[in-house]
């Protein structure tokens, strides 16, 4: 096993997660019970699962598409969410 890919990895997912809307529906789930392990599992679970179909996806499309053009396609989708990121948070609001 690569060490520096699973860190690199796990940085990575761990960075990107901080505050996502995934964490704070947590947070709301986890108030309204009395049971937090099983809000825990239930979440970690669900982010294993979507993780797995990430790697499962990527690992096919990686077999059939260069590696050159998965690269390219994700810094080009990535560039393209922050440009909307940026552009929408720059427009005022109508409140």
């Amino acid at each position: 096993m690569d060490l520096q890919l699973l860190g690199l990895s796990f940085i990575t997912v761990f960075l990107s997660e901080l505050g996502d809307k995934s964490q704070v529906a947590a947070i709301a789930l986890s108030g309204t019970t009395k049971s937090p392990k099983a809000i825990f599992f239930g979440t970690a679970s669900a982010l294993v699962l979507a993780s797995l179909i990430g790697v499962l996806v990527g690992q096919g499309v990686a077999e059939i598409l260069p590696t050159q053009w998965v690269k390219m396609a994700a810094a080009i989708g990535f560039a393209i969410m922050g440009t909307r990121l940026l552009w929408n948070s720059s427009k005022p609001t109508e409140d």
